[in-house]
């Protein structure tokens, strides 16, 4: 049975392509061009026909484009306005974070990793050397900037975006703090932010890579 089945997988396959089947002298055309630059998918049985399109989606509109277009860089240029407390977000993150990275950011539900902790075994950036040593936004995170655009647009990981940009540097504040990175007490807006400097910022560099040939 599984040589027939093979067989008869076989004699589709070669149909399909334009190929003569097994025992027939008969071939004709693909269906399929040469190239993907020639390809219309429009244009095969059933489709709305040569040169159309299907319909699907629309344009974006520009509106919806600068929501979206809400990512921070590494200098912080883009930082919105507003302010959070280290206290506004403790209390933040035990409502909203800590089901998933547990209580207090050291570590919850796989494959939420810890967020807090400075193991004095993986201080000195010895990750190379032992990779089971735990990475955590105290010990391996090049930029506090991007902490803040990482946890505005993916988090809560369950309804992400929907927290407001106070919120987000209160959480930003409370994740520093706990790391031992700013003071307990810090008030976060876009200046104090900018002139945060991540322990190990210095191990970390620009990819500056522009890729080679273009690919034709």
């Amino acid at each position: 049975m599984p040589g027939v089945l093979r067989r008869l997988t076989l004699v589709v396959s070669a149909a399909a392509c334009g190929a003569p089947s097994p025992g027939g002298s008969g071939s004709r055309a693909s269906v399929v061009p040469a190239t993907f630059e020639r390809y219309d998918a429009a244009a095969v049985s059933g489709g709305p026909g040569t040169g159309a399109r299907y319909g699907l989606g629309a344009a974006a509109a520009d509106s919806l484009i600068a929501r979206w277009n809400s990512d921070i860089g590494a200098d912080g240029a883009d930082l919105p306005t507003g302010s959070g407390t280290t206290a506004e977000g403790a209390a933040l993150f035990q409502l909203s974070c800590a089901s998933c990275h547990g209580a207090g950011g050291i570590g919850g539900i796989a494959p939420n990793p810890a967020l807090v902790g400075r193991d004095s075994s993986a201080e000195g950036f010895r990750f190379a050397r032992d990779p089971t040593l735990q990475k955590t936004i105290g010990n391996y995170w090049p930029y506090a900037t991007t902490l803040f655009d990482y946890i505005k647009r993916a988090m809560p990981q369950a309804t992400p975006g929907t927290l407001r940009d106070n919120e987000v540097y209160a959480l930003t504040a409370y994740l520093l703090a706990a790391n031992h990175i700013i003071a307990d007490s810090t008030t976060l807006d876009a200046k104090r932010l900018r002139g945060v400097t991540m322990p190990y910022r210095d191990r970390f560099v620009p990819d500056d890579r522009t890729g080679g040939a273009a690919v034709r």
